[in-house]
This record gives structure tokens, C-alpha cells and sequence, in this order.
């Protein structure tokens, strides 16, 4: 298993998409969403996913979400490293601030592997357990 993030490419494959009851996850893709789930294990990450996530435009900066926070500015640094290491959040730095925003495909990846396939219709449609 690789310690190395998912890339944008690896997630919007589709090859690894299929949900958990179509097949087996491979050894890589079972780590690299492990690091997802794990990031998202803690309620201040998923706090601060959901709060870059439904700020306008769709980006968030530091300044922007850190007083949302009863955490010191290192600690809240370091969540949002861990989330860009799993392969969450992107960023890119403008003047003194740093902006973050979601990688859209990275949820899309959370969601698709663990749709259902819905054993009442017969086309196979995909819906959230």
C-alpha cells in the first residue's frame, strides 16, 4: 500500500468507483480511501470540510474559517494538512493567506464506494444506503 495521496487522476478513473457490494476494493484503493475516512474521523476536519465546502465560490481562507474554531492557528494548519494529504482539500496560497477548496471528485469517490445498488429496481441504479 502506498503512503502517497490519491491524485485527481487515481480518483476520477472510475475504475475504482464501484461500490462495495459490486467487488473486492484492491489493496491501493482500500488505502487510499482508509486516509479519507481516517481525515474525516475527526469532528474538527469534518467541521472544517463542511465549512470550505459551503463557503461562496466554494473556497475558503484561513482568516475566513479559523475564528469558526475554538483551536490555536497551528492546530487548525495541521487539520487542514491532513486533509490535503488525504487527498480532500487543495489549496494555493495568495499574498499572506492561504485559500483551500474541496476536490469535488475526491467526495464523489467517498460517495460512490459505498452506494448500494438498490435490489428493487432492475437497472442497477446506485443509491445511498
Amino acid at each position: 500500500m502506498s503512503n502517497q495521496p490519491l491524485s485527481v487522476d487515481d480518483l476520477s478513473s472510475g475504475v475504482c468507483c464501484s461500490p462495495l457490494i459490486a467487488e473486492p476494493l484492491s489493496a491501493d484503493w482500500a488505502g487510499g480511501l482508509a486516509r479519507m475516512f481516517k481525515a474525516l474521523g475527526d469532528p474538527a476536519r469534518l467541521r472544517l470540510l463542511s465549512l470550505i465546502a459551503s463557503h461562496a465560490g466554494g473556497e475558503a481562507c484561513v482568516c475566513d474559517i479559523s475564528d469558526s474554531f475554538d483551536l490555536s492557528q497551528p492546530t487548525i494548519s495541521h487539520h487542514l494538512k491532513v486533509l490535503r494529504e488525504a487527498g480532500l482539500l487543495d489549496c494555493e496560497r495568495r499574498g499572506t493567506w492561504v485559500y483551500y477548496w474541496v476536490i469535488p471528485t475526491a467526495l464523489q469517490q467517498l460517495s460512490s464506494v459505498l452506494a448500494a445498488a438498490d435490489p428493487t429496481t432492475d437497472d442497477g441504479a446506485l443509491v445511498m444506503a
